[in-house]
C-alpha cells in the first residue's frame, strides 16, 4: 500500500532530476567549433568557396547537432584566421571550392564522460577545370567530462564542439599539405 503512494512522488522526483540534469538542448556554437591559433605552413594566393552538407539543426527535444551554416562559418573562420587562402568568397566564384559533408556524428545518450565521434568527407576542387585535387575522409572525436559541465546537455554540446573543432583542424592541415 505504501509503495503506491510513493510511486507518483518517486516519478515526480525522477522527472525533476532528469529536467535539472537534462534541460533543453542547444546547438553547437560556431565560435567554439573554430580551431584557435591554428598555424599552417602554406598560404595559397587563391580564393576559396566553402560548401557544407549533412549537418542537422538542433531541435528543442533533440541532442546537440551541427548545422550546415554553423559548420560552414567555422571552417571559413579557421581558413581566414590561418590565412590558408587569400580570400573566402561566397558561391562558386572562387579559384577553389571546398566541400565538407558530415557523414556521421555519433553521440552517447548518457554518462559522466561524453565522447562524440565525427566523420566528414572533405573534397577540394579547382573551379577552372573542375578537377578534384583532394578527397579525404576525416575522423575526429571530442570528449567532455563532469568537470567541464554538470548538465548533460551542456556536456554533450561541448563534446560535439570539440569533435567538430578537431575535425576542422585536421581537414585544414590536410589541405595545407597540398601544392596548389
Amino acid at each position: 500500500m505504501g509503495s503506491s503512494v510513493l510511486r507518483p512522488q518517486a516519478l515526480l522526483a525522477i522527472a525533476t532530476f532528469a529536467l535539472i540534469l537534462g534541460g533543453c538542448a542547444s546547438p553547437a556554437d560556431r565560435a567554439a567549433m573554430t580551431p584557435q591559433n591554428l598555424t599552417v605552413s602554406k598560404h595559397y594566393p587563391h580564393s576559396l568557396g566553402v560548401q557544407t552538407s549533412g549537418g542537422a539543426q538542433t531541435g528543442a527535444m533533440d541532442s546537440s547537432n551541427v548545422s550546415d551554416a554553423d559548420l560552414k562559418a567555422a571552417i571559413e573562420d579557421a581558413v581566414s584566421q590561418s590565412k590558408l587562402f587569400k580570400t573566402i568568397v561566397q558561391g562558386n566564384n572562387g579559384d577553389y571550392e571546398l566541400s565538407v559533408r558530415v557523414t556521421s556524428l555519433s553521440k552517447p545518450l548518457f554518462g559522466g564522460t561524453f565522447t562524440v565521434e565525427m566523420e566528414t568527407a572533405w573534397s577540394l576542387t579547382k573551379t577552372s577545370d573542375r578537377s578534384v585535387v583532394m578527397r579525404k575522409s576525416v575522423k575526429s572525436s571530442g570528449t567532455a567530462t563532469m568537470s567541464d559541465a554538470f548538465a548533460g546537455v551542456t556536456r554533450l554540446r561541448m563534446a560535439v564542439e570539440a569533435a567538430t573543432r578537431n575535425n576542422i583542424e585536421q581537414g585544414i592541415k590536410a589541405v595545407a599539405e597540398l601544392n596548389l
